[in-house]
């Protein structure tokens, strides 16, 4: 799984996985908005159990990596394995720390549009090297192909039953502005796939 993977894959997934997870904890959660599917679990398990982002994302990735090994490609899976692990690291860490900006929870609007920014680029560059450091890719893949609907209706359904769940939390207010979080990380995902990345293999 890990032998055909480049190692500057590898290095551009970590410092993305980074980038999420900074994006995650510092702008977030400290302003109550989510995400939806595994992203948006993590939170929702912080509020409910106070367990930790980087322990549940690693388990719920991991659980979603292993459901989808026999239908995914392994390289994917392998580089998919290396973000979630520098998510959950990098996430832990930044716990350690402490929030940079506090204040930011006052400004749902502003932090709406930077977390999507930190998400999009985060996991879009991850995506974009082949891999994802949240498992939502392969478990969308994965229902994809064994109930052969079509995947933008997985992504859908997987993020409104999270942001539902969240309501236990969440005022309908600050869902609204995670629903332009979630629009908007998308967009940028989106972009990211069309932009070429070419690395020589190492």
């Amino acid at each position: 799984m890990f032998r055909n993977l480049k190692l500057s894959h590898c290095i551009i997934a970590v410092f993305a996985s980074a980038l999420l997870a900074f994006g995650l904890f510092n702008i977030h959660s400290v302003a109550d908005i989510t995400e939806g599917g595994v992203l948006g679990m993590t939170l929702l398990l912080e509020r409910w159990f106070n367990i930790s982002p980087s322990l549940s994302g690693l388990i719920l990735n991991l659980l979603c990596y292993i459901i989808g090994f026999k239908v995914l490609d392994k390289s994917f899976i392998g580089y998919s394995i290396i973000s979630a692990l520098s998510f959950s690291i990098c996430y832990r860490l930044f716990e350690l720390v402490g929030p940079v900006w506090p204040q930011i929870a006052d400004y749902p609007l502003l932090a709406a549009i930077l977390g999507a920014g930190f998400v999009g680029i985060g996991v879009g560059v991850c995506v974009r090297i082949g891999g994802a450091p949240s498992g939502d890719d392969a478990l969308a893949m994965s229902i994809s192909h064994i109930s052969r609907i079509h995947i933008q209706w997985v992504y859908l359904i997987c993020d409104i039953v999270v942001l539902a769940l969240s309501l236990t939390y969440i005022p309908i207010s600050k869902i609204l502005y995670s629903l332009l979080t979630v629009v908007l990380s998308g967009q940028i995902i989106g972009l990211i796939q069309r932009i070429p990345l070419k690395l020589q293999q190492h």
